[in-house]
């Protein structure tokens, strides 16, 4: 292998994705790119000229139709709160389909693993050396005992 492979070891991390050569590249997104850019730009210099121009030089270059005027400022309020409502919406499915503090799901989902409740206490399995504990996920109760502490009773002030 010669120094400049991309596969040797000296280099040995591949350029992703590899480049055609030049003589194979396509400039169509050129192309694309320049006709989007000059058609959003006359279009915007329409749309401003059809809203500040009177109505004396619209007709005298040969328009004789086009919307009225108040158009030119409902067009985009209406786009705006079209996005806004478009936010708002996702924004309350969102809150619609969280489950409540209550709900079980809300700790755990339907891919949890956990031991089966006749199995001896498989969380202390790792004591034993000659084994590799099978892995499961850790109940919120033990997750809670562990960073918290045990819960103390209130009253006689003793812990539960």
């Amino acid at each position: 292998m010669q120094r400049g492979d991309p596969t040797s070891p000296v280099a040995p991390l591949a350029p992703f994705p590899s480049e055609p050569p030049p003589e194979q590249r396509s400039r169509a997104p050129e192309f694309y790119g320049f006709v989007a850019w000059t058609s959003t730009s006359v279009l915007f210099i329409v749309y401003v000229l059809w809203a500040l121009l009177p109505d004396e030089y619209i007709t005298w270059l040969g328009v004789d139709w086009y919307p009225s005027r108040e158009w030119s400022l409902l067009l985009p309020a209406y786009s705006i709160i079209l996005v806004l409502l478009t936010y708002f919406g996702y924004f309350s499915l969102a809150i619609a389909h969280t489950p409540s503090f209550s709900d079980v799901s809300a700790i755990i989902d339907s891919k949890g693993h956990l031991p089966a409740p006749d199995a001896s206490n498989p969380y202390l399995r790792y004591a034993d050396k000659s084994t590799v504990p099978e892995l499961y996920d850790i109940p919120i109760g033990i997750v809670n005992r562990v960073l918290y502490g045990p819960r103390i009773n209130c009253d006689t002030r003793t812990s539960i």
